[in-house]
């Protein structure tokens, strides 16, 4: 990229060795982690007025700095950094962040060994490992109902100390996707705890079998109302955001499509377990009522297709008249030019960039649907792709809370952060399992706000405070930002008379809220 030093870029690679970029820190008594916190918020701007997004993005132009081009764009832009995606190890932590929830040191260093390409071919290729069964969550019932922040913790916990981070992060990503909550769902049924496992066995498979397991997942059917759909009595709520919000887009389909698919797609009930089975027989009992005669247990954990509750006879769905069943529908919707590019745009704007261009949506797309729709190709598609490192792509992400807080936990090395993570993430606006809206929560710029910093800025604070024994930074500002830090960030670092106060800066630093 030419010449990676300048005014405007801090490349902190030896703190300790290298006088003309950061001084050695002065030995100095602790000061209370509240008074660093103060500083740390006057440093990030994040005081008086919050923290604007273009900061956030390294968009500020602090005083008299020179602009910097980077290569591709006109006109230059101000930005607080240069990118260093020409080097090997920044390429990888920049594959971490993204498609994991960020490195421990070890993690971090194993992987620069290994090199990018053999990176990608591990998070990629390695067997998805299942979390420990949450306790009591398969019986939940009108009697024992699911305690939401076990559930919240069980995943979190995962997401620490899963062998296959790459796994839990698409997880995550589909759950933003195809949306559920467990308001609606409830945690009196087990269908919120299944449904997370369900995209945890199909993130990395075909469309073609992950959009029909989304179909009839009992937590789906009661979330968007397919389970009371009936063929004498069709609801339209699957049919439409199956369309417009999980595969092909606002005006690629008819209200009238949206009409017939509800009746295409009818006949399906939730299920109902042992456990819920044995609940209603005695409330039942106790309100002087006989038990339902003609209702029995489940042994599936999917929707059961009840023939006479499907609509009969031939409907126009996407242009072809016929009978159809369910994984008719589904193929027909995978059949339209528009899905591959939906799709698509939907992985590029979580993994690369928030603008993705035209032509590089249409090249992935095309190898999507050659692939037929192989979920693991499209991602190596992703990570491969000359985009994915170009200078752009640069800290053009905004982590969102949980991406956040989980990369704050594996940083520090404290795997047993999941509860206090699961209680936070309220504040900053992602509850696990209790998305805002069937659209699945904003992203990237939408997540910054000065109340919403503020709350990454405190968790930071409260989670240094309570350890008891922090590991040394040593050089975290290399596997965790790159060495690549903003003059502010900078003279933070510089200034810091302790382990404590540092890590404090990191993890409250603009830079860190990136990906």
């Amino acid at each position: 990229m030419g010449n990676q030093t300048c005014q405007a870029e801090r490349y902190i690679g030896h703190m300790n060795d290298d006088p003309g970029t950061a001084k050695s820190p002065k030995k100095a008594r602790k000061a209370p982690l509240g008074i660093r916190r103060r500083h740390v918020l006057i440093g990030a701007g994040a005081a008086a007025g919050g923290l604007a997004i273009t900061r956030v993005l390294g968009l500020h132009h602090f005083g008299d700095l020179p602009t910097i081009s980077l290569p591709g764009q006109t006109p230059a832009p101000t930005i607080d950094w240069i990118s260093p995606l020409d080097k090997p190890e920044a390429q990888v932590a920049q594959l971490l962040r993204r498609a994991t929830f960020g490195a421990t040191p070890a993690e971090y260093q194993q992987s620069v060994k290994d090199g990018f390409k053999t990176t990608v071919d591990r998070l990629i290729e390695t067997p998805v490992a299942e979390p420990p069964a949450l306790a009591g969550a398969d019986d939940a019932s009108q009697q024992k109902s699911i305690n939401p922040q076990n559930l919240i913790s069980w995943w979190l916990d995962w997401m620490l100390r899963t062998p296959t981070p790459f796994a839990e992060r698409m997880t995550l990503f589909w759950h933003g996707h195809f949306t559920s909550d467990f308001r609606k769902v409830t945690l009196q049924t087990p269908f919120i705890y299944w449904q997370n496992q369900t995209w945890r066995h199909n993130a990395l498979g075909n469309l073609h079998d992950f959009l029909y397991q989304v179909t009839i997942d009992p937590g789906m059917l009661r979330y968007l109302d397919l389970g009371t759909s009936t063929g004498r009595a069709p609801n339209e709520n699957y049919s439409r955001e199956l369309m417009e919000l999980f595969t092909m887009g606002v005006g690629s389909f008819t209200e009238d499509d949206v009409r017939n698919g509800a009746k295409a797609l009818s006949g399906w009930r939730e299920p109902v377990t042992q456990a819920m089975y044995d609940a209603l027989v005695l409330r039942a009992q106790q309100q002087g009522r006989q038990p339902p005669k003609n209702l029995t247990p489940d042994t599936v954990k999917t929707g059961v297709f009840v023939q006479q509750r499907a609509y009969v006879g031939p409907v126009k769905f996407l242009g072809v008249t016929k009978q159809w069943d369910t994984k008719a529908v589904l193929e027909q919707i995978l059949a339209q030019p528009a899905t591959a590019p939906f799709i698509v745009t939907k992985v590029l704007r979580e993994f690369v960039t928030d603008q993705p261009a035209d032509a590089y949506v249409k090249r992935l797309a095309d190898g999507f649907r050659k692939s037929n729709y192989d979920l693991k190709t499209l991602m190596r598609d992703v990570f491969t792709s000359p985009e994915f490192l170009a200078p752009t792509t640069y800290r053009a992400l905004v982590k969102s809370p949980t991406e956040l807080m989980v990369n704050m936990a594996k940083s520090i090395e404290q795997p047993g952060l999941a509860r206090a993570i699961g209680q936070a993430g309220q504040g900053q606006g992602q509850t696990l399992f209790d998305p805002p809206e069937v659209g699945g929560w904003p992203s990237n710029a939408s997540w910054i706000s000065s109340n919403n910093v503020l709350e990454r800025v405190n968790f930071a604070q409260a989670t240094l405070t309570g350890i008891a024994k922090l590991p040394a930074f040593n050089n975290a500002h290399l596997t965790q930002l790159d060495g690549v830090v903003s003059p502010a960030t900078a003279q933070l670092l510089n200034s810091s008379p302790d382990d404590a106060t540092r890590w404090l800066i990191l993890l409250a630093s603009p830079e860190f809220q990136l990906k």
